[in-house]
């Protein structure tokens, strides 16, 4: 997390408003969403920031020389090591403004790699973000400014060493990513596997996407009682995690808790992390997880369909939305949003942090997994008790008769649970 001590690296974060450009975003909304990502970095001290207003981009500094110059006037009186600019920065424009105001300059591409770099624990997740930063890094390279070593990252993960040429950088670049990618082949295999093994005991999965920092984490801790890592910061957590959890009809599921997203996630990241979000892309159900109270809540819901939509997850593909922290609004505001999902089937009022509404919750994710039902006759050896305790516990066994042979069950069941007593006998 940024340091507040000032003898940590100071940085200034800018917010450029380009008008007849607004995006979906308020300029000071967008700010405050730019100095939490900034927060989310250590050992960086926020010494101020700004929402500057622009006419237009200028193609060489992004910024009119007025504004260069006051905003240089401000960096060398507050000694700024690094300026964090909230939005995309050519590398043409971030080698002038890096000449200019003799600072470090990272764009929000930038800065979400140094936050990903900074979070990945796992070896996959380490390198799917380095695979990014690279991706990244050959895109920086320009002319008068070839090094690696001397590619501007803000805390020195975007940024190291390489060749002189251009052309042998980004083969160096180009051979690294390969290099990535076969080691995430092999990362990738292996989930694969994972995934046939549970397949062989089939329980639903359900996949909690959502903004970041809308509660996710929280909301998974409470279901599962796991101990995800939970902070209100930006990607607090990065790496998936996956628990069983028994639902109220005593089915079992498997909850997935994945990365956060944000608006306008970087495309490498997006393309880099495809592999782990598979998942999502596999699941039964989505549960998607909105921070009710923020003043943007609509906002990020249509961020989240976005990479949704750009990850390949089908629009029709069964999906709940949870309106999270209503713990966080007033009495009236409350009322109003609780009636409004109680006229939805698809929308639920909870509180992640008290649980409140998460029995109807879970509820609802137990009728949305219900498969058709259908009558059967098996016969259970004397020799599989567990199988038939297992029938019992899933309350599947309409009646009993004891033969020769073993148990012979009628039973009301659906096809996954099936196959589920298929893979234990």
């Amino acid at each position: 997390m940024a340091s507040d001590d000032p003898g940590a690296m100071r940085a200034w974060v800018l917010h450029p408003d380009i008008k007849n450009d607004p995006g979906r975003r308020s300029p000071e909304f967008a700010l405050d969403e730019a100095v939490s990502l900034a927060h989310a970095l250590p050992d960086l001290y926020i010494a101020g920031s700004d929402v500057v207003r622009l006419p237009k981009a200028h193609p060489g500094l992004l910024f009119g020389s007025g504004k260069i110059e006051e905003l240089g006037q401000i960096f060398k009186d507050e000694d700024i090591g690094l300026v964090l600019v909230d939005g995309p920065v050519t590398p043409v424009q971030q080698r002038n403004l890096e000449r200019e105001w003799r600072v470090k300059l990272l764009d929000r591409t930038g800065l979400i790699l140094e936050i990903f770099s900074d979070r990945a624990r796992t070896r996959e997740g380490v390198l799917q973000v380095e695979m990014a930063a690279l991706s990244y890094q050959r895109t920086r390279l320009v002319r008068a400014w070839t090094h690696l070593e001397r590619q501007r990252g803000g805390l020195g993960f975007v940024g190291g060493p390489g060749e002189t040429q251009i052309e042998a950088d980004r083969r160096a670049i180009d051979d690294a990513i390969n290099r990535i990618k076969r080691q995430l082949s092999k990362v990738v295999k292996t989930r694969a596997l994972h995934r046939a093994a549970r397949a062989k005991v089939p329980f639903p999965v359900v996949a909690l996407v959502g903004y970041t920092n809308a509660g996710k984490s929280t909301l998974f801790n409470r279901l599962t009682g796991s101990d995800v890592m939970v902070k209100d910061m930006l990607f607090a957590t990065l790496d998936p995690t996956m628990r069983s959890l028994t639902l109220p009809s005593a089915d079992e599921i498997i909850l997935s808790d994945t990365v956060g997203f944000i608006s306008d996630l970087p495309t490498q990241l997006v393309a880099a992390f495809r592999a782990t979000l598979e998942e999502v892309l596999d699941a039964d159900l989505i549960l998607h997880v909105r921070d009710i109270s923020h003043p943007e809540s609509q906002e990020q819901a249509a961020d989240v369909d976005d990479i949704l939509a750009e990850l390949g997850v089908d629009e029709t593909a069964p999906r709940l939305e949870i309106w999270n922290k209503i713990d966080r609004l007033d009495a009236d505001r409350r009322d109003a949003l609780q009636t409004q999902a109680d006229r939805s089937d698809e929308i639920f009022a909870v509180s992640a942090l008290t649980g409140d509404g998460l029995d109807q919750l879970l509820s609802a994710v137990s009728g949305a997994l219900q498969d058709p039902k259908y009558d059967d006759q098996i016969l259970v050896p004397f020799d599989r008790g567990r199988a038939r305790a297992w029938l019992y516990e899933k309350n599947l066994v309409e009646d009993e008769l004891q033969t020769d042979d073993g148990w012979q069950l009628d039973v009301r069941w659906s096809k996954r649970h099936r196959q589920a007593y298929q893979a234990i006998v």
